[in-house]
Formats: C-alpha cells, structure tokens, sequence
C-alpha cells in the first residue's frame, strides 16, 4: 500500500521530500528488517493517503472518478416520477452534482484521521500488511479508521449538502413526489447514503492503488520501498 500510494500519486517536490526522508533513514540497501519495513510502511501511507483523498477533494473529484455517487436505489423511483413535475426536469443532474460535492468538501477531514491510524501501526501489524493479502493495507487502513471517519465525516456531510443547498433541494423533490396523487409517501435521508459512498470511494481508490504498488516492481521508487517490498515478492 506504502506502494501504491506513494508512487503513483506524487509529483515532483512531494516526491523530492519523500524521497529525502526516506534516504535518511535507510542510506544502503540491506535485508528489510522489521524497523525498516515499519517505517517504509508508515511513511508511504502517510504520503500515498494525502494524495489519495487529495485527488478526490479535488474540483469534481468524485464526480470525475470511477467512485461517483449516483442516486441511491431508493430514491431512484422517487426521482423517475419527479422528472415529470414542472421545474424538476433534471433532478437526477442536480442531485448527482450535490451529493459529490458535498463528498468532495467532506473528503478535505480525511487526512488527520488517516496518519493517526498509520502513527499507530506496530512492527507486526507491518509484518503482517506486508506478507498479506494485496488489500491488506487497505483492510488495515478500514477496519482502524472507518468508525471514526464515518462519526467525523456526518457533520461534514451534513454541512457540505446544505452548503450545496442539496438537502434542501432534496426536500424539495421529496414535497413535489408526496404531491403526486396515488404514490406512496417517502422521506429518504441522504446524509448516511452519501456518507458511506464517499469512504467506500476513498477506500477503493486506496485498495487500486495498492494492488499496483504490490504488483509493480517499477512503482517502487526508493530504496527503501525496493527493500521493504522485495519480502513480499519471494
């Protein structure tokens, strides 16, 4: 994962920085040891999560990506019959661009959260990481993380629609769909739908970016990561 996240994503000083901070810490190429896969491990992630969630919380960088946020499944008949009322022609359009910003906004709180849980990683969680499965970093990553980023995330959400206006909007399709006569009354909350959606995004886009550094023996761009990762490859 140190790989994946590492290489793919850092351009120029970023990479420059990281890559002086590693040659500090390991001058030659030796056997990997514990320590050395420790801080490999540590700090690839942290650099490889900042620019994760940077892409991400970029302009559209949701909406732009393979993790954009469509409209939920129980919305969808909610929208279908709405796109008829005047007014609401392109709800689906409207509603889409909101969620993903407001995931967008949100995925700015990641980063703090991210490097606490990869500070607490143990020589044997690295060992562990580093001999496991090609998620195994991002698994690490989930199962330390997701709780709170979710609790962290439900403000966020929740302010970043309404900055968007989309929970109003929303409450507004709900009204025009309840005034049509003979459907079935709804009220389905974004807030968790979009909650969920943005870290499944932000997972996925750290999962993809791990299998390439394990697989990849050109996504290693430092000594280090060449010494730390050549384990993983016997």
């Amino acid at each position: 994962m140190a790989v994946i996240l590492t290489i793919s994503m850092m351009p120029g000083q970023s990479y420059a920085q990281f890559n002086d901070l590693l040659n500090k810490a390991k001058k030659t190429i030796a056997p990997a040891t514990g320590g050395d896969i420790d801080m490999g491990l540590k700090q690839a992630l942290e650099f490889g999560v900042k620019e994760a969630v940077d892409k991400l919380s970029a302009d559209r960088g949701y909406l732009d990506s393979p993790y954009k946020i469509i409209v939920p499944e129980e919305a969808q008949v909610i929208v279908s019959k709405v796109k008829m009322v005047p007014g609401f022609q392109d709800v689906e359009k409207q509603l889409i661009e909101k969620m993903n910003k407001a995931a967008e906004i949100a995925a700015k709180k990641a980063t703090p959260i991210f490097v606490n849980a990869i500070t607490s990683l143990t020589i044997s969680d690295a060992m562990n990481i580093l001999m496991g499965e090609k998620d195994a970093a991002t698994r690490y990553l989930e199962t330390q993380t997701r709780t709170q980023l979710y609790t962290s995330f439900m403000p966020e959400i929740q302010a970043a629609l309404d900055e968007v206006n989309a929970r109003e909007y929303w409450k507004s399709v709900i009204t025009a769909y309840n005034n049509i006569p003979f459907v079935k009354k709804a009220n389905p909350e974004l807030d968790d739908y979009v909650n969920q959606k943005a870290l499944d995004g932000l997972f996925s886009l750290i999962e993809v970016k791990e299998e390439k550094i394990r697989t990849d023996q050109s996504q290693r761009t430092t000594d280090l990561l060449k010494s730390v990762f050549s384990k993983q490859d016997r």
